[in-house]
């Protein structure tokens, strides 16, 4: 699966896409498999990510601005010297961009609309900052034309949310750990005595049995390298070349190690922790394990800081002392997630919010027989209206009826009188 964080760079990556692999040597690795094109729709996880997959597909089919992406650096990309270029490209691609940009604000208002009405309803206060940093990536004082701040509003929003995406799934699976921490803290306390030192010790053992596992090799080690080269691809460790494993595990043969490509090389190390038929074994922390470890070998390997590990950058690895003497790798067990402060103020946060949510739940409740008080009075109305109306009808029929009555008794009487003059 494609991660948000692999596309980083993402124009970056168009450069690579035409970048060929360094040949194999055919006679030390097993039959080539058949080379995957990268994904021409990649999500990443971004709330403009359609808007900017959009833009980046009729920017690349510009011949002039394409030339200029493979000509510049990630740095200058980064500093938007990229984005002047958007002044040179064809009359229909800026036409086109012009269309894009106007269906985003359209799209971004009706959002922010809709957001406001919720929040109205709820009694909320509207966040006016949160919701004017949806506009970050455009300059939304101009509704109708893509310029070239518009450009360098995308680039820099997307560099700069991609980046911090790591450091935000770190947070989320700290969040995830403490809440986890703090159900079974809350579950003990409905136990009594015997009971909750059962869960204890019960708790203690699966803790001793996840710990219990085979050595870690350091991530990007030639111990590590080793044992993949031997195991996945089933090579003899006396014939370890770095070139070739390179090539060998450069899936999509851009020339490039991705994030994805990178954490690849993980899974056999992960495998000796974690085992998703054990109860021990929690998947959500294996993840957080691989990222730590994708995180830390491109520090350590990715010198230009693109994100992106080129052959040269893994063969200067490989010769470093790191690589051949590496420190050991303490696994989550061996380093805590959060203090029990940091625990304290997240369960505080939790009471408040638990609070918060009665209260909101007791003015809803109230709010709700106010009204069924207001409806029980309607609805007494409406049956006081409805009898007066019909004794209403009643009187009226009964004088209509009694007026008719007296009618016909006074014709008769004429009659009468007339037969008696008769």
């Amino acid at each position: 699966m494609w991660r948000p964080s692999h596309f980083f760079f993402i124009l970056c990556l168009w450069a690579c896409l035409d970048a060929l692999p360094v040949a194999v040597d055919k006679t030390k690795v097993s039959p080539p498999v058949a080379e995957l094109e990268p994904p021409k729709s990649v999500d990443t996880g971004l709330h403009y990510d359609r808007y900017l997959r959009e833009v980046i597909d009729f920017l690349e089919k510009d011949p002039h601005f394409r030339e200029k992406l493979h000509n510049t650096d990630m740095e200058d990309i980064k500093l938007g010297k990229l984005a002047t270029e958007l002044d040179f490209v064809s009359h229909h691609v800026r036409t086109k961009l012009d269309e894009l940009k106007r269906q985003e604000v359209n799209r971004l208002r009706t959002l922010i609309k809709v957001k406001q009405d919720m929040n109205g309803e709820k009694g909320m206060t509207v966040d006016h900052q949160a919701l004017l940093k949806q506009f970050e990536h455009l300059n939304h004082m101009n509704p109708h034309t893509f310029e070239v701040e518009d450009l360098d509003r995308l680039i820099k929003s997307a560099t700069n949310d991609l980046e911090n995406f790591d450091k935000e799934r770190h947070e989320d699976f700290k969040r995830y750990e403490m809440a986890k921490e703090h159900d079974r803290r809350k579950h003990l306390k409905t136990l009594d005595e015997d009971a909750r030192k059962k869960e204890e010790e019960h708790f203690e053992e699966i803790k001793k049995k996840h710990a219990d596992h085979p050595k870690i090799n350091h991530p990007g080690s030639q111990d590590q390298l080793k044992e993949v080269w031997e195991e996945a691809d089933g090579l003899d460790p006396n014939d370890f070349d770095p070139k070739t494993f390179f090539n060998l595990h450069d899936t999509n043969g851009d020339g490039y190690f991705d994030e994805q490509e990178l954490e690849a090389l993980f899974t056999k190390e992960l495998e000796k922790v974690y085992d998703p038929t054990h109860e021990e074994d929690d998947m959500m922390e294996m993840e957080e394990e691989r990222l730590r470890m994708r995180e830390h070998v491109m520090n350590e390997v990715d010198t230009n800081r693109d994100r992106l590990v080129s052959l040269d950058e893994f063969i200067m690895a490989t010769n470093r002392k790191e690589f051949l003497e590496p420190d050991g790798w303490e696994t989550l067990e061996q380093n805590p997630i959060y203090t029990e402060e940091e625990l304290r103020e997240f369960e505080e946060h939790l009471a408040r919010e638990e609070q918060d949510l009665n209260l909101r739940t007791n003015d809803l409740m109230k709010q709700r027989e106010e009204l069924e008080r207001q409806q029980e009075q309607l609805n007494a109305q409406k049956m006081e209206l409805q009898r007066a109306h019909s004794v209403c009808l009643f009187v009226r029929d009964f004088r209509t009826n009694e007026h008719n009555s007296t009618h016909k008794e006074t014709q008769k009487k004429h009659t009468e009188v007339k037969i008696l003059n008769v």
